[in-house]
């Protein structure tokens, strides 16, 4: 029996790529090996201390005498093991994400939930995914048979100093890291591939497939007779080329997301003679391309496939591939030859797969890139995670300092103002900001800056003619990394555009057309890509509402204007808000971003009209509402939605964050002065949310929030953290 030791320990959380922490009676850490970084950062944070300690701090209560399975408040799997040891010693294996869902979670936690305040640098450095419980299992198992001897001499193992809070006053400096160039073109619409079903063969390895690591395959091939491995493939034993997989995956861990997608394919290209591969990964409802070499260089191709298809899944049980051939808009096949792809998954979900344009008839050799895939998912999903965090953070960053910026826009000079700061958000050296004029049925300019700025007027004729009409005809973005390769055309020499990138954005509310962004020329001399899109997508619904308010209040008619303001606060209206909810509903269920809703009302304000008059009534919604005007940010949405009853809508912002925000209102409120009596108001807070995701259940969850705010003593704010909860403030 090998004896119970900090290096035994340590080689099974190793091979079998879990955490494995040995704690005593006094649930002091003994042995800590490969420890999960979520569980390092949570642990030794005060916030969230406390429910780490009601499942790991109850890891020695819950063994028992063998052993206890549990999954954690962060998602995480574990198992904790009595050892057979001269000590009352409990090991805690696992600390490990075995499903997809738990882990988008914390990403999404880590993103805008409670765990943002951490740097994603530290909670993403070593995060532990498996696919399955019965990992967890036999990592339990091996250290569970660990021979008798105690590791009485092994030191307790100091806990790490905590990490300072960060709070409104403390932040953690971002981690900028420049963006990659990724030359890309949207603006072609990508050929589609359909599956073609191909029966899978039975393969000589039969149980190889449900191993879950590279060290088990190792131990079992290394076990083999050499007369039972493959006899066709390249050169190479069965164990050589896991060996050359394990070390390859130990380079992956410095690298960024992408880089990465391109190391494997570089790598799988020198392993195994292919020269065209990509690297797809899931979107919406198909896989997209990452990277790709070869013949598959700069072809841009989506492939429309369900995650959850169970071809995908038979596919990769029965290590073959499934055959795709592209397809012409009508259906018809191209004169294109079919592709490999091999399905990626991670635990219960097919995040990424891999294509294959080489023919590769050799069995041997798309079981080894089965297997390949196999293993390295895991790897390569932490990366995204990672990459993730730092994109979303990144977003969440632009949108506070376009929020930040649109307050401190003269209005005398609104137009070049509002220009000024996108481009500056965007890097760009030139732009142009086009509304449209339903009635003229033509895109004017509103503001330019750049070469040849001074020769664009409001008259100019032609202008957007080129793309700006057709982008917002279709209303949907346009980014090309380059122009010559569109199809399109240079633009004319006089134009003196520096480089051949550039993105046209279009902005609506509903179905009405607004007018067009235009960027052009990057500071820095690279292309745009999906990343500067994404930034664009978070603030769109800001730029649009602004450009709106600002064309609403120029119009002559007013008439228009009332349409859509009430008379005496200047608000938006109730309908106008309405509206308004229901595009940013939409956005966060395309792109996941996080929303909340305001319901304000006036405490006792009936009181106010019965004890001094109407006229005083009046003066105290118009005092209420500059108030709460004086603490909102550039791109909140605030409306009268009826007699003393206020709403606000706040894009781009948490429960958490929208907490901060109505305590900064209901604290404004409170310190108007006036001669008859004190202001109030009570708030009530909803979040877009499962269980709370459509128009008319954010209002109701809100007001809700908001009556329970008056009964409980008014001049409240209660926030509903969940379809059930709400919290009192």
């Amino acid at each position: 029996m090998t004896e119970l030791s900090p290096a035994a320990i340590a080689r099974i959380a190793d091979e079998s790529a879990l955490a494995a922490i040995v704690v005593d009676e006094s649930l002091s850490v003994r042995i800590a090996a490969n420890n999960n970084s979520i569980c390092e950062v949570l642990y030794n944070s005060p916030e969230f201390a406390p429910r780490c300690a009601e499942y790991c701090g109850k890891a020695v209560e819950m063994a028992g005498d063998d052993r206890a399975s549990y999954r954690c408040h962060a998602g995480l799997d574990c198992i904790a093991v009595r050892l057979r040891s001269g000590k009352k010693l409990v090991a805690i294996v696992g600390r490990a994400f075995t499903e997809a869902k738990n882990y988008r979670a914390a990403t999404e936690r880590a993103i805008s939930g409670d765990w943002k305040k951490f740097p994603p640098t530290k909670i993403f450095e070593n995060v532990l995914l498996t696919s399955s419980e019965h990992n967890i299992d036999a990592a339990a198992d091996k250290i569970a048979q660990l021979g008798e001897k105690a590791i009485a001499d092994a030191p307790v193992v100091p806990p790490p100093v905590p990490e300072p809070e960060v709070t409104a006053e403390t932040s953690v400096p971002a981690l900028e890291i420049p963006e990659p160039e990724i030359p890309r073109q949207t603006i072609e619409t990508p050929p589609e591939a359909e599956p073609i079903p191909k029966p899978t063969t039975d393969l000589q390895s039969e149980a190889v497939s449900q191993k879950d690591t590279i060290d088990q395959m190792l131990r079992e091939f290394a076990a083999k007779p050499a007369t039972a491995l493959p006899i066709s493939g390249p050169p190479t034993s069965e164990v050589e080329e896991l060996t050359a997989w394990r070390a390859f995956f130990g380079s992956l861990t410095s690298l960024r997301y992408r880089d990465a997608c391109d190391s494997i394919l570089d790598f799988l290209g020198r392993r195994y003679g292919l020269s065209s591969v990509g690297w797809l990964e899931l979107r919406d409802s198909g896989f997209e391309v990452v990277s790709s070499k070869g013949n598959l260089a700069g072809h841009v191709f989506r492939v429309k496939f369900n995650p959850e298809d169970e071809r995908l899944f038979r596919a990769i049980e029965s290590e073959n591939p499934l055959f795709l051939r592209e397809r012409r808009k009508d259906g018809e096949p191209t004169e294109r030859g079919s592709v490999a792809l091999f399905p990626i998954a991670v635990g219960d979900s097919v995040q990424n797969a891999l294509v294959v344009a080489d023919s590769v008839v050799d069995e041997y050799v798309n079981q080894q890139i089965s297997r390949f895939c196999r293993s390295v998912g895991p790897e390569i999903e932490i990366l995204r995670l990672r990459e993730e965090v730092r994109r979303r953070g990144r977003q969440a960053r632009a949108v506070e300092r376009f929020n930040a910026s649109l307050k401190d826009i003269d209005t005398e000079d609104f137009w070049p103002g509002l220009l000024q700061i996108s481009s500056e958000l965007m890097n760009a050296e030139r732009s142009s900001l086009l509304l449209f004029d339903d009635k003229a049925d033509r895109l004017t300019v509103r503001a330019a800056i750049g070469a040849t700025a001074e020769s664009i007027t409001s008259t100019s004729e032609g202008v957007g003619e080129r793309v700006a009409r057709g982008v917002l005809s279709e209303g949907k973005p346009v980014v090309v990394g380059d122009i010559t390769k569109i199809g399109l055309g240079a633009a004319p020499a006089d134009w003196k555009y520096r480089t051949g990138s550039f993105i046209c954005y279009p902005f609506m509310i509903g179905d009405r057309r607004i007018g067009v962004l235009n960027l052009a020329d990057r500071a820095d001399g690279a292309s745009y890509d999906e990343v500067d899109l994404e930034v664009l997508n978070a603030i769109a619904p800001q730029v649009a509402v602004v450009i709106d308010r600002a064309e609403i209040k120029s119009r002559a008619g007013r008439f228009e204007t009332l349409s859509v303001t009430d008379p005496l606060t200047g608000l938006l209206n109730r309908r106008y808000l309405e509206e308004r909810l229901s595009e940013e509903i939409k956005r966060s269920n395309r792109y996941g971003y996080p929303m909340s809703f305001l319901m304000i009302d006036i405490d006792d304000f009936g009181k106010f009209n019965k004890d001094f008059g109407v006229l005083v009534g009046d003066k105290v919604l118009r005092e209420a509402v500059n108030s709460m005007r004086s603490t909102l940010r550039g791109a909140d949405i605030a409306a009268r939605y009826g007699g003393e009853e206020f709403c606000v809508l706040l894009p781009q912002t948490t429960l958490s964050e929208a907490k901060t925000i109505a305590e900064r209102i209901r604290r404004s409120v409170e310190s108007i002065e006036l001669p008859e009596r004190r202001i109030t108001i009570s708030i009530g807070i909803s979040s877009f949310a499962s269980g709370i995701a459509t128009a008319d259940e954010i209002i109701k969850t809100a007001d809700d929030a908001m009556r329970l705010a008056k009964s409980g003593g008014k001049n409240r704010v209660v926030a509903q953290e969940s379809p059930e909860t709400l919290e009192t403030k």
